[in-house]
């Protein structure tokens, strides 16, 4: 604010510049003028024309003085166009007082001209206005009483009351110009330096921005870090896909991987299983981000503890860990954990919320406890529901989520995701994707090969979503035995 008001204090500058510009051009035209309207004096007053070039003669010397050596005048220019004004009121007084009544008229015209063309160019103060006014009254009362034997009332009637009257008129005139000129300046002033405050404070928001964009890069490379590299799992699983589209930079979302030995109990041999989950952190972006730390950090405590034995426990003890970590914070994670035995054909699923589906292209061997069924013509699928519980909500008690097994055939596809896919608006009427549309998808392209499914996953929700912002981070999981 103290910025905006100097430079709308500074308006004078500005103003003088404009002021400066214009007298310029007033004087340069007026010393023409001057010198052209000679000519008319040697047809309208020929008896009088010699005084009358000496007049104008004398004033355009004055002019062109004053013409060539204006820049001296640059921060005063009501002086460039001041000495000329009062040179041709002092010239058009005497020439009004040596003229008759016929004569007196037609000068009277050219004394209006230049308080017109003054009140239409000059820019200046009041008092200068003032100035040119007394002169010119003061000039006229002593060189009428010298040389006219006109009465007042005939100086009025032949047009002096006429030129006193537009005289008055051009000072209000210039006032008026000059006042606006003034707030046009002060305005464009204050303007420029709002908008250079602006621009500022828009390259000390960008800064800003892009130290929080550089934050959340790198806060996305700690989250990649955590994230199991593809090699890893290409040495667990043989046909598979991951559609992972963070809302923002960094995600709530986050899949989890890993190879274990079993622990031998019972006289089995220890045998070898892959474990792999889909978490939805509460919030995305950041915050979400900053979960999926969390959670990655204990799955991975968990998942080696010697005493887990199935991934109902898992879910147990992974549930417990959270809520101690998270301590007073109610907001958790919604997952799918699947353990997967490829030797023994057999799945282990526990969820947080997230279920789970199987696609299978013959007769359903088993099922688990909790599962419904959709059906295509060549192929059917299960829907094995999670425990409705979310990990890390309740610190109160400790829940028990399901262990569900599941007895897998050759080319069954499971599919670990987490709501962002389904719930994403879209469509002609913008409304939710849902799970029903998401189930018929699965359906549709599960005979597709891994990378293609995921392809086409990509491209309806693409297609769906259209110009709609994205709600949430979408992960889906593919998985063929």
């Amino acid at each position: 604010m103290s910025k905006i008001t100097l430079s709308s204090a500074n308006w004078q500058s500005e103003m003088n510049a404009t002021a400066y510009k214009y007298h310029s051009l007033i004087v340069q035209v007026g010393l023409v003028l001057n010198l052209i309207f000679a000519i008319g004096d040697y047809f309208n007053s020929p008896a009088h024309f010699t005084d009358f070039l000496i007049f104008r003669i004398a004033n355009s010397l004055v002019m062109l003085c004053i013409a060539l050596f204006r820049s001296k005048f640059i921060n005063r220019p009501a002086i460039i166009v001041l000495i000329p004004v009062i040179g041709i009121s002092i010239q058009n007084a005497y020439m009004y007082s040596v003229l008759n009544g016929a004569e007196f008229q037609k000068h009277s015209f050219a004394y209006i001209m230049l308080f017109i063309a003054a009140g239409m160019f000059i820019l200046w103060k009041v008092i200068y206005s003032i100035i040119v006014v007394v002169v010119s009254i003061i000039a006229n009362v002593i060189l009428f009483r010298l040389n006219s034997h006109m009465s007042l009332d005939e100086i009025m009637v032949n047009g002096g009351l006429v030129t006193l009257s537009v005289a008055f008129l051009s000072i209000l005139l210039i006032y008026q110009r000059t006042s606006l000129n003034k707030k046009e300046i002060m305005s464009r002033l204050a303007l420029a330096e709002s908008n250079n405050q602006l621009a500022i404070k828009n390259e000390i928001i960008e800064e800003k921005n892009k130290d929080i964009r550089d934050s959340i890069n790198y806060a996305l490379n700690i989250q990649k870090a955590i994230l199991p590299p593809i090699e890893k799992i290409d040495s667990g699983l043989n046909d598979y896909f991951i559609l992972y589209m963070p809302k923002d930079i960094v995600s709530g979302d986050f899949y989890w991987f890993d190879r274990k030995l079993t622990t031998p109990r019972n006289n089995q041999p220890a045998q070898e299983v892959v474990a792999i989950a889909a978490i939805d952190c509460t919030g995305h972006g950041v915050p979400g981000a900053l979960m999926s730390v969390i959670g990655s950090t204990i799955l991975n405590q968990t998942i080696n503890r010697a005493t887990v034995n199935n991934a109902g426990e898992a879910l147990g003890s992974f549930n417990k860990k959270v809520s101690e970590a998270l301590n007073t914070i109610k907001d958790g994670m919604d997952m799918a954990l699947c353990i997967i035995n490829f030797d023994k054909m057999e799945l282990q699923y526990s969820g947080a919320n997230n279920p789970i589906y199987i696609v299978k292209n013959s007769e359903i061997a088993e099922q688990g406890e909790e599962s419904s069924l959709l059906r295509s013509p060549d192929s059917q699928l299960i829907e094995v529901k999670a425990t409705k519980q979310a990990i890390g909500a309740d610190t109160t008690e400790t829940k028990v989520f399901a262990n569900n097994s599941i007895k897998l055939q050759k080319g069954d596809c499971i599919y670990l995701f987490t709501d962002g896919y389904a719930d994403q608006f879209g469509g002609a009427n913008g409304k939710k994707y849902k799970y029903g549309r998401f189930k018929e998808l699965l359906l549709r392209v599960n005979k597709h090969p891994m990378s293609q499914q995921k392809e086409l996953l990509n491209q309806e929700f693409m297609s769906w979503k259209g110009n709609l912002e994205q709600v949430d981070d979408v992960l889906v999981i593919g998985i063929r035995v």
